[in-house]
Order: structure tokens, then C-alpha cells, then sequence
């Protein structure tokens, strides 16, 4: 489709391949790279607002449909991964990696934000889905954050701004967000380093991080585990195309090679059927489907 699209100083790339860690999916029609904020806020006001605008983070947490992404897909550059600090507060970019968040810190001898070494994608999508693990998440920790409105209007957003809840908040799909601020503490490199290579170890030892995975597939739903539902449904190891439900753990999907998303899809909706008509529990994705 020919999209009559805003003279920015960024970059437009059609067809352009969509990277993501399940490594499944079709092309963008059209991927953009702003130069800077000023850029991305230049080319919101004055995309024309039929045309569909969707945001790619690190690709971690998402399944590409096979057809491709239709309209516009924003990526973030190097220009909004920055990270700095002051006194007892981080602020980094929204395209910075979580992990990248976790070894600034460590090596700043800052403490709170170990977690994020445990997180697999960005600072902005990290916010975006109040994303966490082992009993922390971006809700603890966020002091704030600036948005970018569909319209190009600049917001600084409170924590309490976000209604957060388990895995999201009440305002995520109306902003693309370009980087929070959280609290930290002092501490030592040590000890900071201690307490991330601890969450690794468990991370390594639950989780199939090695393999073409997108990270948890489903939320956990109140007081029950995921995993445990789609293990007693009997769907550990369970396989359709090239997908598979992770033996070792099976919340998490894998591509064993040469999957389709729609494999992925299927799968997940297989499982979520199951589980349903097993114990009455309805798993709700949490993985996000990009079409």
C-alpha cells in the first residue's frame, strides 16, 4: 500500500524483516526509525491517523503473524537506550535492554533493580506490561515515566498515574514510551552482583532461555501457577508444527526450529481450551500477537 508518510529525518523501510526472539513471522509494511524525539513526535502529529501505527520493543514477548504487520511499525534506536543515574534514581531510555539496566546498576553499585537482569527485552515494554519476575516488577520501582501520546503530545506520567495491576496497567495502549525513572539504593558491586547471578542461576535452572522462546506464555492466573494447569492438562512437551510446549517449563512456548507463528498460536490456544474445559480456569495470553 502507497501511505502518504511525513518527511522525517529517521528512516522508512518497507518490507522490512521484524526480529523477535520466537524468530516466527511475516515483514513490516513499513518500519520506521526516528532520528530522535523530536522526530517521532514530528512524524505522530502528521501520519495520517488511518494509517495503523504499532510498536516493536526487543521482540521478546511477541508472536509476528506470518502475513506481516500491516501500516506502520515504530522502532526505537540507540538514540532512546541511554542510562544514567542520579543520587538514588536510574532513568534509561525505553530501548535499552532490561539486562543492559541491570549491569549499569551493578557496575554503579545500585541495588533494587537486579530483576531486570531476569527480564528478556526492553525498558519500554518492561513498563508497558508491568513486567517482572521472582516477586518484583517495573510496579515496585517506577518513580515515572515520559510518553508519547498518538498525536505526538509529550507526558510525564506518575507511578500512581498507571493504575498497575498483575502484568499491566490501565493506560499502556495509549502511549509509546520513550524512558522511566525508578528508584534504587546504594549499595555495593558486590552485593548487587551477588544477588543478580543468584537470579540468573534460578532463571537458567527454570526456564528454557537458550531456546527460540518468547518468555512466559501465559499470565499466572490469581493464586494458581500457569505451569502447573498446563502440566496437569497434560500438555508438557506437547508439539504442533514445529512448536512445542516446553518440557522444562511449560508455561513457556519454543520454536524448535522452523515454526510458524500461526504453530505458536495454535499451540497456546490448544492449551488454553484444555485448560478451560480441565479446571474452569481461563489462561489469558501474555504473550502479545503483532498483525
Amino acid at each position: 500500500m502507497n501511505y502518504q508518510l511525513p518527511n522525517i529525518r529517521g528512516s522508512y523501510r518497507q518490507n522490512a524483516k521484524l526480529k523477535n526472539w520466537f524468530d516466527v513471522g511475516g515483514h513490516a509494511e513499513i518500519m520506521f526509525r526516528p532520528a530522535d524525539m523530536a522526530d517521532l513526535q514530528y512524524f505522530l502529529k502528521n501520519c495520517p491517523k488511518k494509517i495503523p501505527i504499532q510498536i516493536l520493543g526487543a521482540g521478546s514477548n511477541v508472536i509476528v503473524s506470518d502475513e506481516g504487520v500491516k501500516g506502520v511499525v515504530i522502532k526505537l534506536p540507540a538514540e532512546f537506550a541511554k542510562i544514567s543515574h542520579e543520587e538514588k534514581m536510574v532513568t534509561a531510555g525505553a530501548a535499552a535492554l532490561c539486562g543492559n539496566v541491570a549491569l549499569y546498576c551493578k557496575n554503579a553499585a545500585l541495588s533494587g533493580l537486579e530483576f531486570f537482569s531476569g527480564i528478556p527485552g526492553s525498558i519500554g515494554g518492561a513498563i508497558a506490561m508491568n513486567a517482572g519476575c521472582y516477586g518484583f516488577d517495573v510496579a515496585q520501582n517506577l518513580i515515572s515515566a515520559i510518553a508519547m501520546d498518538f498525536d505526538g503530545n509529550l507526558h510525564k506520567l506518575s507511578n500512581s498515574d498507571f493504575g498497575f495491576f498483575y502484568r499491566g496497567n490501565k493506560i499502556s495502549k495509549n502511549f509509546i514510551f520513550i524512558e522511566g525513572r525508578f528508584k534504587a539504593a546504594k549499595s555495593s558491586f558486590d552485593e548487587v552482583e551477588k544477588k543478580i547471578t543468584e537470579l540468573n542461576r534460578q532463571r537458567e535452572k527454570a526456564q528454557p532461555i537458550r531456546a527460540k522462546t518468547g518468555g512466559s506464555t501465559f499470565k499466572n492466573p490469581p493464586r494458581l501457577s500457569a505451569w502447573k494447569l498446563i502440566d496437569e492438562a497434560g500438555y508438557r512437551g506437547k508439539i504442533i508444527g514445529d512448536a512445542q510446549i516446553s518440557e522444562k517449563h511449560c508455561n513457556f512456548m519454543i520454536n524448535r526450529g522452523q515454526a510458524k507463528a500461526k504453530d505458536l498460536i495454535d499451540l497456546g490456544n490448544e492449551v488454553k481450551k484444555s485448560v478451560k474445559e480441565k479446571t474452569g480456569v481461563d489462561l489469558e495470553w501474555e504473550i502479545k500477537i503483532l498483525k
